[in-house]
């Protein structure tokens, strides 16, 4: 993109000063009616070194109230963010309804850079835009604003700058490694970066270049455009988005009421089964944190199912300090004003951790879906873009395990009479267990659709018979340690194909011929490759 864009007409300083009067105006205007129609605003400032993008920033914000809009520098990762997918870091400082969040340099930044230093493969490289791509187009898809520029300078532009920074004692700092890099480097940088953009380029969140070479008119530039996609994100806020094709693969899944649940498993059995389940999966929960893999298990079902009983049994097996539970309730204030998904995005493990979450982001299509919560094409899209947020954390390496806890109405009715009844046991039941039973043929037909749309091949549902809560429990468990051990087994025959490797190539190597230097070749390039394979495990 950038080698085909042509730069404006720079207007006379006469009229920059009269339109950037009226820009500022117009923006200090609009962020009322943003906070009014509470459409939350995401501004991604990307661009050269050196180009200007926090000085414009500190310009823009100028217009608008402190209490409504956050400025977030990305810097290099924490620890904790390169423990967790690669759109974490930026799912989680996206802004509330009604507010404005900046990035001072964002995803595209990172991925160019790594793409640039071969940190991504070609591949590891597609997979990211496609990851860009859905993201944006789902916070634009619920709502949000995302405005997307990039400020750009000439390469001498950027050398004069750099020699002026590095004159003074008090700027040098603002000189980084890779600002010098880039401009050593400036038509490969220029090259990626126009292929980045035109790759992330959507009618919904386009691409903004800014001729960056003058301050005044770098920030009118930014101003209008800012103000004009406000505006068209106020006149579409009631339009309804497009439903999008299903393109994950599925798996077959029978309806509810062709399950069977008349399975059971003696009271021996069980204690024996548990105790030879739960010490292997503690033996396979010390593997997974060595390997560093993430597991998330996602629990849905019925009232009084047995959702709680099962996950103490699972969490009994597991070191304490590598596993944390998450009960999701109603969402808080703070969580409501943001993308549905966000509070889970929030929630997610590190590498070589589970995570166990007691309800999940399925309410979308189940309990907002029934009682009105959210529009009929907010929980219709949502099929799809669980889907996605599931593959991009199957992408990442999470093994993801779903279960839906069923039982018939008559067990429920008993269950729930029982904690009723019981002065312990009143704290389970409340009057909104009593309404949603009323609806039990609503959610029946509203689950059945829930898992013949998101049982997909990487993460597919797993129905637990729980009218004998000791054989749900078991099967649960089985499950998990199956799935443990299936992605733990992958690993170590590859480990185990790399160390064959490396010890066949080592064997060989006095065979290898020589070069002209008297240097061996042939072999080592093959035992490098395995070493690296073994390291990378």
């Amino acid at each position: 993109m950038l080698q085909e864009w042509k730069a404006m007409e720079k207007p006379e300083e006469e009229e920059i000063r009269a339109r950037l009067a009226a820009a500022k105006e117009k923006l200090a205007k609009q962020q009322l009616l943003i906070k009014e129609q509470k459409i939350p605003v995401l501004v991604l400032m990307e661009g050269w070194g050196t180009a200007g993008k926090g000085s414009v920033i500190g310009q823009v914000i100028q217009n608008i109230d402190p209490r409504f809009f956050k400025v977030e520098s990305m810097g290099e990762k924490s620890e904790e963010e390169c423990r967790k997918p690669f759109l974490y870091r930026y799912f989680r400082r996206i802004p509330e309804e009604g507010k404005f969040v900046f990035l001072d340099s964002g995803w595209m930044d990172e991925i160019v850079k790594d793409e640039l230093h071969g940190k991504l493969s070609d591949e590891d490289y597609a997979k990211r835009i496609e990851s860009v791509r859905r993201f944006e187009r789902q916070l634009t898809d619920n709502g949000y604003l995302v405005m997307k520029f990039f400020l750009h300078i000439p390469e001498k532009e950027q050398a004069k700058r750099i020699e002026h920074l590095e004159h003074e004692k008090d700027t040098v700092w603002r000189v980084s490694k890779n600002d010098l890099w880039q401009n050593r480097h400036y038509e490969k940088c220029e090259e990626a970066f126009s292929s980045y953009m035109k790759n992330t380029n959507m009618p919904s969140a386009p691409w903004y270049i800014i001729d960056a070479k003058s301050r005044k008119w770098t920030e009118l530039q930014v101003l209008e455009t800012l103000t004009q996609g406000i505006e068209i994100a106020l006149s579409n806020q009631k339009l309804a988005v497009p439903l999008l094709q299903n393109v994950f693969p599925l798996v077959r899944m029978p309806l509810l009421a062709e399950v069977p649940l008349d399975k059971e498993i003696e009271a021996d059995e069980y204690r024996k089964e548990l105790k030879e389940l739960q010490n292997r999966l503690g033996e396979l929960h010390n593997r997974l944190y060595r390997k560093k893999v993430p597991v998330i298990i996602a629990y849905e079902g019925w009232d009084a199912a047995g959702k709680g009983g099962n996950i103490k049994r699972i969490a009994g097996a597991l070191d304490p300090r590598g596993y944390e539970v998450h009960p999701i309730a109603s969402p808080e204030p703070h969580e409501k004003a943001r993308h549905y998904l966000w509070r889970f995005w929030t929630r997610l493990p590190k590498t070589g951790h589970i995570a166990i979450f007691d309800r999940t982001w399925y309410g979308r299509v189940m309990v907002e879906r029934l009682e009105g919560f959210c529009s009929e094409n907010d929980w219709m899209r949502a099929y799809n873009e669980i889907n996605e947020f599931e593959k991009e954390l199957h992408d990442w390496g999470a093994v993801i395990i779903k279960f839906w806890v069923q039982i018939d109405k008559d067990t429920q009715l008993e269950r729930f009479n029982e904690r009723q009844n019981t002065p312990e046991k009143q704290w389970k039941i409340t009057d909104e267990d009593w309404r949603n039973r009323d609806k039990w043929d609503a959610y029946e037909t509203a689950v059945n659709e829930m898992i013949q749309k998101t049982s997909t091949s990487y993460a597919p549902w797993h129905i637990l018979e729980s009218v004998d809560k000791k054989y749900a429990r078991i099967k649960a468990l089985k499950i998990v340690v199956e799935e443990l051990e299936k992605v733990l087994g992958e690993r170590i025959i590859l480990s185990q194909l790399s160390f064959q490797l490396i010890n066949m190539f080592e064997f060989n190597d006095h065979h290898a011929k020589t070069d002209c230097k008297g240097q061996k070749v042939g072999n080592r390039s093959c035992i490098k490759y395995a070493h690296n394979a073994e390291k990378m495990r």
